[in-house]
Formats: C-alpha cells, structure tokens, sequence
C-alpha cells in the first residue's frame, strides 16, 4: 500500500521538509489511514489521514485535542490539515514500546499517567463527559433485546432477570460529571512506553469529566492482557463498573463492524472481565 501524492504534499508542506520513504501502519481498530514518513532531513513523523466521515469527525476532535492540551503523556504535536479528509501530523513514537507484558512496574506507570492526566488543566469550552452518557446505557439495550447478549453463553435468562434490575439501577446512577482531563479510550493499545514517558494515544474520545471513568475503563482490558483482576485494585464506584460491563454487554454481539471483527473480540475479551467486576461491586449473585 502506498499513500497518494496529496497526502505526502501535505507532509511536506507541515514538516518543511521532503518525504523520502514511508511504511503503512497497521495496528489499532481505526478505518483512518496512519503511516510512519521518514524525511529527507533525517526525521520521521506519524501521520493519520481521515478515510471516511466517521474518522472525518474522529481526527478533526482529537487535533483540537493537540491543539489545547499540553503535557509528557501527548504524543508531540507537529501539524494538522483539514479539508475532505484532514490529515494529522504528530511524533513518530515507533522506537517506544507497543508490546509488553504487564509487571507490577509497567502498572504503576499507567496509574501514575492516568493521575497526571487527571490533573492536567482542560479548557474552558472542553466537551463534557456527560455528553456521552448516551453511550453508557447499555444494560438498558440489553433489557430491551438480550438475546443477542445470551448469544455470548456468559449467564442464564434466570441470572439476567435478577440482576437487570440492579444493573439498569446503578447504570441510571452513573456521574461522569467533573473537572479534570478524561482520555476515555484507555486500552493497551492506545498505551506506549517511550523511553521514562508513559503516552496515551487517539484522544478523539476526550472529554472533561470524572477522572475515574479512565481507570474503569482501563481495567478490564488489564486483566484480558495477564493483568490483575480489576476488583484486586478497586471495588469504588459500583455504578461506573455496572455501566463499563454495560457497554461491553450491548456491544460484544453485534455484527462485525467496518474496522473487522478484532473489534468485537476485544468487546467479549473486555467484558468477560468486566462483568465479574461488576457482580462483586454490586453484590450480585454469580451468573
């Protein structure tokens, strides 16, 4: 795969300099295009390209993003273009770590990064955490139609019909609301250890709001990797846990989506952690 000629103009125009090679990057769930462009003043650079109108939105939030947030967690910022397809520019972060096995000191490192963020300033006009609390309901999909949900073989009817109830309440009792920086997609492979920094990686999804919806998030996907199991780190915030399971509850079943069905693997992986979690916190029965 090659990127076109408008698209290494464009590197061009925002670094100064000429693109001389380029290697197609194909890790992560997004459909946006993202390449690895050396230059011909002995750099490189990460470039990520939009490819259709959700990643159109997608790019244009996250470069706002780069644009008003500064600290040692963000990937540098090197330059954006927009237009049909923008284009997004940042530190080339190849020679980090994108692969790792999650020791207690690795742990560590992403608490600490997820307390920095916490505390990092956020504008005035930042987007709200709790306009994605839409997103967050989804126990109440579930309960709508959960025979996609009893697809995945994880309880019986009798469990869901006595634990819906619970769920559906602690899920209606979610606080997003807060001051402080929420990354918001916090997953192993949105994470890279560069050296003494810890980064987070696609920030199309942050937002200002309650800081823990980073370390519920982050959690289950932990575990999924060889991690320990979250209720061993925390048990706080029975309501964001219940939602967190949620989101994973309605989504794991659904059709493949365009960026292939990894995507609803990490879905299952997630919630096979989660939803343990979830009973523990909220004193459920076990499935």
């Amino acid at each position: 795969m090659e990127p076109n000629l408008t698209t290494l103009t464009r590197v061009e125009k925002i670094t100064g300099a000429k693109p001389i090679s380029w290697r197609f990057v194909e890790r992560g769930y997004t459909v946006a295009e993202r390449w690895v462009v050396s230059l011909d003043n002995g750099t490189s650079v990460f470039v990520k390209v939009a490819t259709d109108e959700d990643t159109v939105g997608w790019l244009r939030d996250e470069a706002k993003v780069y644009r008003s947030i500064h600290g040692d967690f963000l990937p540098k910022f090197i330059g954006w273009d927009d237009g049909e397809f923008p284009l997004l520019v940042l530190e080339d972060l190849s020679a980090g770590a994108w692969s790792w096995e999650w020791s207690r000191a690795h742990i560590e490192r992403v608490l600490k990064t997820l307390d920095v963020v916490a505390r990092t300033d956020v504008p005035q006009d930042f987007p709200e955490m709790t306009l994605m609390s839409e997103k967050l309901t989804g126990w109440q999909e579930v309960a709508q139609d959960p025979s996609g949900f009893f697809r995945l073989g994880l309880v019986s009817a009798d469990w869901l019909a006595r634990a819906l109830p619970t769920l559906i309440q602690a899920e209606n009792g979610l606080k997003l609301a807060g001051d402080s920086l929420v990354h918001a997609d916090v997953r192993s492979d949105n994470i890279c250890f560069y050296g003494d920094r810890t980064l987070l990686i696609d920030w199309n999804w942050a937002r200002k709001g309650n800081p823990k919806v980073d370390l519920i998030f982050w959690l289950p996907s932990l575990h999924s990797e060889g991690g320990p199991p979250p209720w061993e780190i925390t048990l706080d915030e029975p309501e964001l846990i219940a939602a967190v399971a949620g989101f994973y509850a309605a989504r794991a079943h659904q059709p493949v989506h365009k960026q292939g069905g990894a995507i609803r693997q990490l879905q299952l992986r997630m919630l096979k952690s989660a939803l343990p979690w979830a009973v523990r916190a909220l004193h459920l029965p076990q499935p």
